[in-house]
């Protein structure tokens, strides 16, 4: 009877002793695949040539949403069509609007928000085009909002670095058993 007893706790601890280690590591590779998902819409397109940018006014809405990200491929100026939205610099600003007009000869745009009731005041000059946008998502500037700060890179850091604890811890515990 005492055998059989030992037996079951032997069994249990057993199961226990495998359970917890798999728990750390399923837990923990969670944790860096979050990481590491979350970066790659904000690194990758600018390993193929796109300009990033989050939207922080409503002057593209509905189409583009405040808080979306939007992905600026450089264009010539003079492939730029009507009816394209594209981002520019206006003073210190970055503007994204679209085209209503291509002026060739002057070498400016004409252009308008889509929420705006009217055409900008000012033509947006060739040498201030960053880019056609291609493409946008919305809710992404939130975050790209936390991981280009000082604290929310930190928290990323600190996050990374408690998935791979998880996956140490349960080696050890393994090793050890």
């Amino acid at each position: 009877m005492i055998d059989q007893t030992q037996n079951k706790q032997q069994s249990t601890a057993k199961k226990g002793g495998r359970l917890v280690p798999a728990l750390c590591n399923i837990l923990g590779t969670l944790i860096l695949a979050s990481v590491i998902l979350s970066c790659l819409p904000l690194t990758i397109p600018r390993f193929l040539g796109y300009e990033i940018y989050e939207v922080v006014s409503g002057s593209m809405e509905p189409q583009i949403p405040v808080g979306s990200v939007i992905y600026v491929a450089p264009t010539a100026p003079e492939e730029i069509q009507e009816n394209e939205i594209i981002a520019f610099w206006s003073g210190d600003s970055i503007i994204t609007h679209r085209v209503m007009e291509n002026h060739l000869v002057e070498g400016e745009f004409v252009t308008k928000g889509d929420a705006n009731a009217a055409e900008d005041m000012r033509e947006a000059p060739y040498d201030s085009l960053i880019g056609r946008v291609s493409r946008h998502i919305p809710v992404l500037g939130s975050l790209m909002a936390l991981y280009t700060s000082t604290v929310g890179k930190a928290y990323a850091v600190c996050f990374a670095a408690c998935g791979a604890m998880l996956n140490i811890l349960a080696g050890r515990i393994r090793r050890n058993r």
